[in-house]
């Protein structure tokens, strides 16, 4: 069985160890040699702390540089080599890795970050290493002894298990350790290639095994390789075994899915036909209750049907498939939604006779409302019915022709009158073909087509317009005050807008204009700066546009889009009230970014995003973009301000109002870097006071009605660790997977599939395991939005989710357990078949 080529590692790694322990009192030095040896072989260092300012590490993460599943072999060779050369190894490089575990790549230190661990982490790691080499050349009881407490202390820290402290051991002393990573600890309790009566013997396998449990299966499993009927010469070939034979072992072996039976989606449907019976017996309107109250009445409905519960938790069936049937039938156009706690019926609602085939079809119909209003709805920024105020550069006819009578009729105005009325056209297309019919048709109108679109359908009421005069002098400044109309008696200039003219003069521009008629300027946030201050110095009183009404956001609002239970939300709504900087975190897919606008709305009640403002953290972003710094111009450099800043002296003149700052991804930055003195303004309790900022001689403040919400992916370990001093002052809440949510569970009932329904099961119960893996956990879970985007419920489309979103995943998740990736990846796929 033995292959010495495949263990000739064995030497290497072992001369390493004992050149590592005269580190153990000289970890500056030995820092210095991790960053030379990643310098010398010009690979990209891993992050092995906070901001990668390392100030300790212990030997099994420096063994770890070289031992872990994203690292191709050979950047592996190359950095074992610059060891070898460094220290001064005698034995041969290895030349084959075959069998010798690795470290999952996203949790590959065997600590915590400076600010997340304890004070004496790394030492009893240090003490592990030390007394795992004394006893692997003297196996004395007092040396096991002192092992065992580091073992004990070591396994029990957050991050480790174990997989990583015996895959530790076994680098250091093969022979003598054996590594209880999951593909062996399979191997030896699950296989059926051990003897049934050593597998009975071993202590059960817990998370987190105490030394006492480990050495006992140690000892057990080195009594049974002595034994003639072993197959094995000690634990390297067991290990290689079991490498070897979890490759190719059969499926059956995979984990059942329970194929339960579907329950009825469409159960509700007996309702409908009571229900507007009811609402017609109440004279037209009815609560809800009333509702209820009558069909238990009159459809004679006893106790047992009445008082029935489902779930876990613990939901009345009755009243909600009732306020399910209501639903349907408001998508339907049956019963009024625009009124609230009443339910009234609509003048076709009074007439219908319900029976069974209406039911059905209103059924199916509304099956289709409801995932056509969710796509629309998969705007994760959630402004998608709301308004952004646009800024927009406008040119009044050519060489500004007709800028007289836009300032004394009020208006804005463009050409193209030959088209006719812009509204007529469905896109842009059709706009360029009714300009080539009635203008010149080799013109490929590709830009007249773009500002005849937007003057006719992007711009709103509420938006900013610059007017220029070529391309050097701004002449006005106005407030858009009206919809698009096409003014048929106008001489020319026939597709017209309203507009308050707030400033009329001669400004020189920053810089060239464009020379379009129109262009959207709202992306270049400076360039709108640079025009906005043109007029500062001019306004008498404050000039303001006028007020936009923005929609409703209620409770019911984001619990219906948001699939979290209103528990939770409450307990979210009062972190975000009462500490007023609050981070969202979790693997990727359980809705951080789509969740964080809507909570903003939510505590507001109206969806204006002028309140709310969304930025992203990444390792290039700094003070100066977060505050102010200077910044290259025209004229050398200027003071800019940062996007924090100007947002602040925003809420600060409107500070009867909350405002919502929201950092995606807060730990991929350089937090000390970016907060600068706000570590402290940003604090609840030192809201309102003031510091000197960095660059200039203002004194500054974080107003108290601004709330920061920050979200931050759990799932990956290469991350920045957050500051300690930031860390306390945000209060944490973690998302889960929404798969039992009342609003998940609406929405899978909505699209009716039985394949949809079998693959959230088969989910489901991935996530159990997954969450139990001592090296993932529940911070690892597969969230419900890699569900919520479906353009068709279809089994090409489920397919698509399994094969090139969730088993890419899963391989990543268990590089190391091919064996598990893949049962895992055939029940995905049985599940949708």
């Amino acid at each position: 069985m033995r292959n010495n080529n495949q263990l000739d590692w064995v030497e290497f790694y072992k001369e390493l160890s004992e050149k590592l322990l005269s580190y153990k009192g000289n970890r500056q030095e030995l820092i210095l040699i991790v960053k030379q040896i990643f310098s010398r072989t010009g690979i990209n260092m891993p992050t092995l702390d906070k901001d990668n300012q390392i100030n300790d590490i212990d030997p099994f993460t420096f063994f770890g540089l070289f031992n872990k599943s994203s690292m191709k072999e050979a950047n592996r060779v190359n950095i074992i080599t610059a060891i070898k050369e460094i220290f001064g190894i005698i034995a041969p490089l290895p030349s084959s890795f075959a069998g010798i575990p690795v470290l999952n790549n996203q949790n590959a230190t065997f600590y915590y970050f400076i600010g997340e661990r304890g004070d004496s982490d790394i030492e009893d790691l240090w003490r592990l290493f030390e007394f795992a080499l004394a006893y692997s050349s003297s196996p004395t009881s007092s040396n096991q002894e002192a092992l065992s407490k580091y073992f004990d202390l070591t396994i029990n820290r957050k991050g480790n298990g174990n997989s990583k402290i015996t895959m530790g051991l076994y680098w250091i002393a093969p022979s003598v350790f054996l590594n209880l990573d999951q593909r062996n600890t399979w191997y030896i309790y699950e296989s059926g290639q051990l003897p049934s009566d050593i597998v009975e013997s071993l202590p059960k396998i817990e998370d987190k095994i105490p030394a006492k449990k480990y050495f006992d299966i140690v000892e057990k499993l080195h009594r049974y390789i002595k034994e003639e009927r072993s197959r094995f010469r000690d634990f390297m070939e067991l290990s290689i075994e079991a490498w070897r034979y979890s490759e190719y072992v059969n499926q059956q072996n995979k984990i059942a899915l329970a194929n339960e039976k579907a329950d009825s989606k469409a159960s509700f449907i007996k309702w409908f036909k009571p229900v507007i019976d009811a609402i017609k017996a109440l004279g037209g309107s009815g609560t809800p209750e009333q509702v209820r109250n009558w069909i238990i009445e009159n459809e004679h409905l006893d106790e047992e049907v009445v008082n029935e519960t489902r779930g876990a938790t613990q939901q009345n069936k009755f009243s909600n498939e009732v306020a399910w049937a209501r639903n349907y039938l408001v998508y339907g156009g049956y019963i009024d939604k625009t009124i609230r706690g009443v339910w009234t019926l609509t003048e076709k609602g009074k007439s219908v006779e319900m029976t069974h085939e209406l039911a059905s079809k209103i059924f199916f119909d509304g099956i289709k409302k409801v995932t056509t209003n969710r796509k629309e709805k998969e705007n994760a920024l959630a402004d998608d019915d709301s308004q952004i105020i646009h800024y927009w550069l406008y040119s009044p006819g050519e060489g500004a022709g007709i800028w007289d009578e836009c300032c004394k009729r009020g208006i804005m105005a463009i050409g193209w009158d030959e088209i006719g009325d812009l509204h007529r056209y469905a896109s842009k297309t059709e706009m360029k073909k009714a300009m080539k019919e009635h203008y010149v048709p080799e013109q490929p109108y590709t830009m007249a087509a773009h500002a005849t679109w937007q003057f006719a359908n992007e711009i709103k009421a509420g938006d900013i317009v610059f007017a220029k005069k070529g391309r050097s002098t701004v002449i006005g400044r106005g407030v858009v005050i009206s919809d698009y109309e096409f003014v048929v008696d106008r001489d020319d200039y026939k597709n017209v807008r309203k507009v308050k003219w707030t400033h009329i003069g001669e400004w020189p521009h920053p810089g060239q204009a464009a020379m379009k008629t129109l262009t959207d300027i709202t992306s270049y946030t400076d360039y709108v700066e640079k025009l906005e201050a043109l007029f500062e110095s001019d306004e008498v009183d404050d000039v303001e546009a006028e007020e936009v009404s923005y929609p409703t956001y209620s409770k019911e609002q984001f619990l219906e889009e948001v699939y979290m239970d209103e528990g939770s939300y409450d307990t979210l709504i009062g972190l975000v009230l009462n500490k007023k900087n609050v981070i969202l975190q979790g693997a990727p897919g359980v809705g951080k970014t789509f969740a964080a606008k809507r909570l903003a709305y939510s505590i507001m009640e109206v969806k204006n995003p002028n309140r709310v403002m969304m930025v992203q953290f990444h390792q290039s972003y700094s003070y100066e973009d977060f505050i102010m710094g200077f910044r290259p111009s025209e004229k050398g450099f200027e003071l800019k301000k940062g996007s924090f800043y100007n947002f602040c002296k925003k809420a600060e003149i409107d500070s009867e109002n909350e405002y919502f700052f929201i950092i995606d991804e807060i730990n991929r930055g350089n937090l000390s870097k970016i907060f600068g003195e706000l570590f402290m303004l940003i604090e609840n309790d030192k809201r309102g006071v003031e510091l000197q900022l960095l660059y200039s001689d203002e004194k500054f403040s974080v107003p108290n009605n601004v709330y920061i919400i920050g979200m931050m992916n759990t799932a990956d370990r290469s991350l920045a660790m957050l500051d300690y001093a930031l860390r306390r002052r945000f209060a944490f809440y973690e998302m889960k997977p929404g798969f039992n949510t009342d609003g998940f569970s609406k929405y899978r009932m909505s699209l009716s599939n039985t394949k949809f329904d079998n693959l959230i099961k088969c989910v489901e119960q991935l996530n159990v395991v997954i969450a139990s893996d001592e090296s993932l956990g529940e911070g690892f879970c597969i969230g419900h939005s890699y569900f919520c985007s479906l353009k068709e419920v279809n089994r090409q489309e489920l397919s698509r989710i399994v094969e090139y979103e969730l088993i890419p995943l899963l391989k990543e998740y268990w590089f190391d357990e091919p064996v598990k990736m893949a049962n895992w990846a055939d029940n995905l796929r049985s599940a949708i078949k």
